[in-house]
C-alpha cells in the first residue's frame, strides 16, 4: 500500500507524468497510410506555409525544402519539446557540428557515438543545410499542442514557428 501511495504521489508531482501528458505528437507515419502531400519551403526564419490545418488521425507527408542562406529544421514537437531540444542543437553548434550554412556529417558520426543527440537522428524532425530537400511522414494520431519550428540556436527566438491545428 506504501509502494502505491509513493507511485501516486510521484504520478501527480514529477514533471515527468505532466510531461507525458503534453508528449502527444503522434507518430512516425506509414508510407501507405499517406492521405496528402504537403510542401514546404524553409526561407531564413520562416516557413511557407507557416500554418497548417490536418485532421486528427491524417497521415501527412511533408516534402520540405530549404530555400533560405542558412541550415534549418523542420521539427514536428510541442513547445516544450522545442525548448528542451534547444541545448543539444546549441551543443551542435558548439561541437561545430552545425554550422550557418552547412552541417559536418563526418563530426556528427563521430559525436553521436559518443552522444546519441548529437546525430540528430529524429522521426519527427530533419535537419537540411541550404538547397537541401527531405521529406518526414507524420501520422497525427493522439496529437495536440503541436507545432513546427526550427531549433537552430536563434531561429526560433526570433519567430520561425508553424503553427499547426489539429481537428
Amino acid at each position: 500500500m506504501k509502494i502505491l501511495k509513493l507511485l501516486l504521489i510521484i504520478m501527480f508531482f514529477s514533471p515527468i507524468a505532466y510531461a507525458d501528458k503534453n508528449m502527444k505528437i503522434g507518430s512516425k507515419g506509414n508510407e501507405n497510410e499517406v492521405t496528402r502531400i504537403i510542401k514546404v519551403v524553409m526561407h531564413d526564419n520562416y516557413y511557407e506555409p507557416n500554418f497548417f490545418q490536418i485532421k486528427s488521425g491524417e497521415t501527412i507527408k511533408f516534402e520540405i525544402e530549404n530555400a533560405g542562406m542558412l541550415v534549418h529544421e523542420f521539427n514536428i514537437a510541442n513547445k516544450m519539446m522545442h525548448i528542451k531540444h534547444q541545448p543539444e542543437m546549441q551543443r551542435m553548434v558548439e561541437n561545430e557540428i552545425l554550422l550557418a550554412d552547412s552541417i559536418d556529417k563526418e563530426k556528427m558520426k563521430k559525436m553521436a557515438k559518443m552522444d546519441k543527440a548529437m546525430g540528430h537522428s529524429h522521426s519527427n524532425s530533419v535537419l537540411l543545410e541550404p538547397k537541401q530537400k527531405g521529406e518526414i511522414i507524420w501520422k497525427f494520431d493522439n496529437a495536440v499542442n503541436i507545432e513546427v519550428a526550427c531549433n537552430v540556436p536563434g531561429h526560433y527566438q526570433v519567430g520561425m514557428i508553424a503553427k499547426v491545428d489539429i481537428n
